[in-house]
């Protein structure tokens, strides 16, 4: 019940925070199109596009059905308020390097690394397959790695290192230098954990 209120909570002050920003600066901030006539952006997240209706906060899938969970419709608006004029710049950091990150590791931890390696650390070639579906691509880091484009400014990367009979597989998230001038820290905690869940469901898994 007390992550429900908590995610009730957040959303109405995502909402009230989004009502009162200018449409046209966010679009521009955030890359992603702006409808002016029917009020409403058009925001790429994870493999599918969102409408996002001003200022009201309504969030809306294009072209399929179904509800928009609270999680998603937080990120979303967060991205489209938070989003600085930064441009991506190319070079990682890891979470703890974020503001105030270190204090977050653990449930950052709890939420992408442990997840991320008990599902894709023995099927690494999943994780490639799955990334591409979202428009994503292998790296050369670790063993296998991939850099996903969650949002249009936000490309998060994950690592995998291979177990063998002294160490049990693991893995890291790293974030695009820039992340910082786009989204609060404590939504990069959550943020790569919802990639890592829609990987999991395109790898069949």
């Amino acid at each position: 019940m007390a992550a429900k209120l908590n995610l009730q909570a957040a959303l109405e002050k995502a909402g009230a925070d989004f009502a009162a920003a200018d449409p046209g600066a966010m679009a521009v901030n955030a890359q992603v199109e702006y409808n002016n006539k029917e009020a409403y952006f058009t925001v790429p997240f994870l493999g599918r596009n969102y409408r996002v209706y001003h200022p009201g906060g309504l969030v809306e899938p294009v072209d399929v059905e179904g509800n928009v969970p609270p999680a998603h419709r937080i990120v979303l608006l967060h991205y489209l308020v938070h989003c600085g004029p930064r441009e991506v710049e190319g070079a990682a950091m890891s979470y703890r390097e974020l503001p105030g990150g270190s204090s977050y590791i653990g449930p950052f931890t709890d939420r992408t690394v442990k997840p991320l390696v008990a599902i894709f650390g023995d099927k690494p070639a999943l994780l490639v397959e799955a990334a591409q579906k979202l428009g994503g691509a292998a790296i050369d880091l670790g063993d296998t790695a991939v850099t996903v484009p969650v949002l249009p400014k936000i490309p998060i990367t994950f690592i995998l290192w291979a177990g063998d009979d002294e160490f049990p597989a693991s893995g890291n998230v790293l974030f695009d230098v820039s992340a910082s001038a786009h989204l609060h820290t404590e939504d990069y905690a959550l943020l790569p954990g919802l990639a890592i869940w829609e990987m999991k469901r395109l790898a069949g898994l």
